[in-house]
């Protein structure tokens, strides 16, 4: 165990930061298990080291319901994320991985798609309340591959990367999903569309719909997204826009 209470500890570290951003060109780092020590010992690598950008893992459960099913407000877990950003500094470069969406779509994407408009009618993981310190994920080393801790469901992964593509929050991809599953090209087109529109961490996201079948969602005014089998939506599409990615129950428009 490391005491980061320790003023030695503090000090080593904060010059291995050091080292690795001057010597070896990193400008980011990862804060692994974040729940380990407080967000104001984070806070104090952070300062002292002035990265470009910072994401810390606070990976705890969502709140359950009797069913065993997620409980529609999970206003306790996100707000777990925010506070640690809150203390780490808002103004800063920290943010932290979005579990509150992750675990939401986990479900939503088995024909409850009802879930992705809370109750405020915003989106209902941390990019519903802070979306720029929000970083959005389908899987990663620890819910995926070979761990498949808390795995997505395989059918259904480019649902989950047509979802965090297209909403504010900072996306990031999976290797073994980009790699080694044969979804490159799909997940390629989806950030070519992220790209050309300018969608950004802090995205206008308007919600037209969220039913089990179906959830519909407008960014910027610029991208429409649809998730779910439901086929017949063409009534509830503005006119002017074209799909420009479709795959397995989602089509980007």
């Amino acid at each position: 165990d490391i005491d980061h209470l320790n003023l030695r500890v503090q000090k080593e570290l904060v010059e291995r930061l050091n080292w690795l951003k001057a010597d070896i060109g990193f400008d980011g780092w990862r804060f692994d298990f974040a729940k380990g020590y407080s967000a104001d010992v984070a806070k104090i690598y952070i300062d002292r080291s002035e990265p470009s950008f910072a994401v810390a893992e606070i990976w705890t459960s969502l709140a359950y319901g009797g069913d065993g099913k997620p409980n529609l407000n999970q206003d306790q877990h996100r707000q777990e994320l925010v506070n640690w950003v809150d203390k780490v500094g808002g103004k800063g470069p920290a943010t932290t991985f979005d579990f509150t969406t992750k675990g939401i779509l986990n479900v939503a994407v088995e024909g409850e798609l009802w879930r992705l408009r809370g109750t405020d009618g915003k989106a209902p993981g941390m990019i519903g309340w802070w979306p720029a310190k929000a970083v959005t994920f389908v899987d990663n080393h620890d819910t995926g591959s070979t761990q498949h801790m808390w795995p997505f469901p395989s059918d259904r992964v480019m649902q989950g990367y047509a979802y965090i593509l297209t909403h504010p929050g900072t996306p990031c991809i999976f290797y073994d999903h980009f790699f080694d599953w044969g979804l490159k090209e799909e997940i390629d087109r989806l950030v070519s569309v992220r790209t050309r529109h300018g969608i950004h961490n802090e995205s206008k996201l308007q919600i037209i719909e969220a039913d089990a079948d179906l959830y519909l969602a407008e960014i910027d005014g610029k991208v429409i997204v649809k998730l779910g089998p439901r086929y017949d939506v063409g009534n509830l599409i503005p006119g002017g826009f074209k799909v420009a990615a479709h795959g397995n129950d989602y089509a980007v428009w």
